[in-house]
This record gives C-alpha cells, sequence and structure tokens, in this order.
C-alpha cells in the first residue's frame, strides 16, 4: 500500500461527489433565478404584493429614467426573462449578463443609501456576484443548456457577459442622464 493509493480512496470521488457541483449550482438556479423572476413579475404584473406596471413606471420617472414606461417595462422584463432562463439553466452567460446589467442600474439607483444600510446597494451587488458567478460556471449539467449545442461555460463567456453587462448598464445610465 502506497500513499498515492490511500489518498486516492480517501479523495471521496464517489458517484454522489461527482454530481455534488450541479446539485449545488441547481439551488443557487433555482432559488435565486426564481426569486429574481418574482421580482420583475411584481413589476410588470404586480404578482405577489407587487405594485404592478402602471406604479413601477411611476417610480422609475420619480428615479430620474424617463420615460418611466420604457425603463420600467425594461426592467420587469429583465429581471423575470434573466431570472427564468437562470432558474431553467438556459443561454446561461447571456442570463448572468441581463441580470448583472440590470444589477448595475440598481447599484446606481441606491448608491447613496450606503453599504449594508438596509436602504443600499447590498441586495445589487449580492444579486450582480451571483449572476456573474453563474456566467462564469455555466449552468450544471441539471440544466436544459447541458450537453445542447448552444451551452456555454468558462472564463472566455464569463468575461463576455460582464463585458456585455457593463456596457448595457452603463449605457442604460448614459440614455438616463441624456433624456
Amino acid at each position: 500500500m502506497t500513499i498515492k493509493s490511500v489518498l486516492e480512496r480517501s479523495n471521496g470521488n464517489t458517484q454522489l461527489d461527482v454530481i455534488s457541483t450541479d446539485i449545488g449550482l441547481l439551488i443557487v438556479r433555482v432559488v435565486f433565478g426564481g426569486l429574481l423572476a418574482a421580482h420583475g413579475a411584481q413589476k410588470l404584473f404586480g404578482w405577489w404584493g407587487g405594485l404592478g406596471w402602471q406604479a413601477n413606471a411611476d417610480g422609475f420617472e420619480q428615479m430620474g429614467y424617463n420615460p418611466g414606461k420604457i425603463f420600467g417595462t425594461l426592467a420587469g422584463l429583465t429581471e423575470l426573462g434573466g431570472g427564468l432562463l437562470l432558474l431553467l439553466g438556459l443561454l446561461t452567460p447571456l442570463a448572468g449578463a441581463i441580470v448583472l446589467g440590470t444589477m448595475i442600474n440598481a447599484i446606481n439607483v441606491t448608491w447613496s443609501g450606503g453599504l449594508l444600510t438596509g436602504k443600499g446597494y447590498e441586495m445589487g451587488v449580492l444579486f450582480a456576484a451571483v449572476a456573474a458567478g453563474l456566467a462564469f460556471t455555466g449552468p450544471g449539467k441539471i440544466s436544459l443548456d447541458a450537453g445542447r449545442p448552444w451551452e456555454r461555460q468558462g472564463f472566455v463567456w464569463g468575461v463576455g457577459a460582464v463585458i456585455i453587462a457593463v456596457v448595457t448598464g452603463v449605457l442604460t445610465l448614459i440614455l438616463k442622464w441624456a433624456l
């Protein structure tokens, strides 16, 4: 018996260990994506105690996003669509980019509230981090992307998603300030 064989046997590569990362990614995707999609549905449809589309549009006007109907609808659609895509594990780097771009604007709106105050940008940062992390890791094997020709993950796709998110998020802020 060599030290190498002992280490190999204690490495824990059981069948369950092999899929544990995929189960972890599934849990993160379903919970995070589902909650984000529900938040978007609150904005668009007033579901689950949300204020609905018109109140959302009015709120966006008050935050300086004019016209509020366009920006409010866009925010609701990106939260609903990006959340559902992440929940399903479908087009994951693109879904991560959609959510991250939206969170750049959420962070901007809540910036004056500070970090860790309960009225600040900590939730935006948390949501942005999860979206970016999933863009890099991919959705795992328990997803609609898994094994499909369009399945993408890894460094290049993660960086691409972050670049797309920053460009679209900053473009949205420029439009906010210009209109």
